[in-house]
C-alpha cells in the first residue's frame, strides 16, 4: 500500500483581494493550515479561536510572515451568540466587507452511547453543529447586507456518513453539518452565496495525537486508501478550491477529503 508523503503546493493567488473569516484557526490543525493557505493565496484573514493565548500567538506568527495588514484576530467561542456577532461585525468594520467564511470549529470525544451523559452529548452538538449554525446565520446576514455574494465552507467529517463506536454525538453533529450545508445552500443562492463542506477522514495534528490512542490511530490510518493520514494542509487545499472561483457552480456539496465517502 502506498504511503508517500504529498508535496506542498505553492500559492497561486487564487484568493487575491478576498477577505475571509476562519474559526478555530489557532494551532496546528485544519483551521491553522487553512489560515496559512488563504494567506499564501492572497487573502486577508480574520482568524478566531476560543483559546485566546494560542490565537494571539498564531496572529503574531502569521503577521510576522505575511504582514500585519494581512491578518487580524479576535477570540470567539462559537457557543456564544454575542461573540459570534462581534466576530462578523469586526470583519465588516475592519475590511469593509466579507467574501469567505470557513466554519472550522468543532469538538470531538469518545463515549459509549449507553454511558454518555447529557452534558457530553450537548457540548459536542453545541460547538460542532450549533456553532456552525450560528456562524452560518451571521455570515448569510452579512452577505445579504453586502449584496455582492460570498462563500461559506463548513468542516464536516466522514463520521457524518459512517458508523463508529463511541462517536454517536460527534457523528450526529457532523451529519447535521452536512444537512445544514445543503439547506443553507438552497436559501443562500438567492443572495449569490455558495455553501459547501469538506468531509475529512484522518488529518493528523499534535492535538489529535494527545487525545487518541496509538492503537486507534493505527487502525484509522490503515483504512486510508494511500496508507497514510492526510496533512492538515491537504484538507486546506480543498477548502481553498471551494472558496475560490474554480468551484463557481458548486453549492450544497460535501466533498470527501479521503476515500471514505460511505
Amino acid at each position: 500500500m502506498r504511503n508517500d508523503r504529498a508535496q506542498y503546493v505553492p500559492g497561486h493567488g487564487l484568493l487575491t483581494r478576498r477577505t475571509a473569516v476562519i474559526t478555530a484557526a489557532a494551532g496546528a490543525g485544519i483551521g491553522g493550515a487553512t489560515a496559512r493557505r488563504f494567506l499564501e493565496e492572497g487573502a486577508r484573514i480574520l482568524v478566531s479561536d476560543a483559546h485566546a493565548r494560542r490565537l494571539k500567538e498564531t496572529e503574531a506568527a502569521l503577521a510576522a510572515e505575511f504582514g500585519a495588514g494581512a491578518v487580524t484576530a479576535l477570540p470567539c467561542d462559537v457557543t456564544d451568540e454575542t461573540q459570534v456577532q462581534a466576530l462578523f461585525d469586526r470583519a465588516v468594520q475592519e475590511h469593509g466587507g466579507l467574501d469567505i467564511v470557513v466554519n472550522n470549529a468543532g469538538l470531538g470525544g469518545t463515549a459509549a452511547l449507553a454511558d454518555m451523559t447529557d452534558d457530553q452529548w450537548s457540548r459536542v452538538l453545541d460547538v460542532t453543529l450549533n456553532g456552525t449554525f450560528r456562524c452560518t446565520r451571521a455570515a448569510l446576514r452579512a452577505f445579504r447586507a453586502g449584496g455582492h455574494g460570498g462563500v461559506i465552507v463548513n468542516n464536516s467529517s466522514v463520521a457524518g456518513w459512517r458508523a463508529q463506536a463511541g462517536q454517536a454525538h460527534y457523528a450526529a453533529a457532523k451529519a447535521g453539518v452536512m444537512a445544514l450545508t445543503r439547506c443553507a445552500a438552497v436559501e443562500a443562492a438567492e443572495y449569490g452565496v455558495r455553501v459547501n463542506a469538506v468531509a475529512p477522514s484522518l488529518a493528523m495534528h499534535p492535538h489529535l495525537v494527545k487525545v487518541t490512542s496509538a492503537e486507534l490511530l493505527e487502525e484509522l490510518t490503515a483504512r486510508e486508501a494511500f496508507g497514510r493520514y492526510a496533512e492538515p494542509w491537504e484538507v486546506a487545499n480543498v477548502i481553498v478550491f471551494l472558496a475560490g472561483d474554480y468551484s463557481s457552480y458548486l453549492t450544497g456539496e460535501v466533498l470527501s477529503v479521503s476515500s471514505q465517502h460511505a
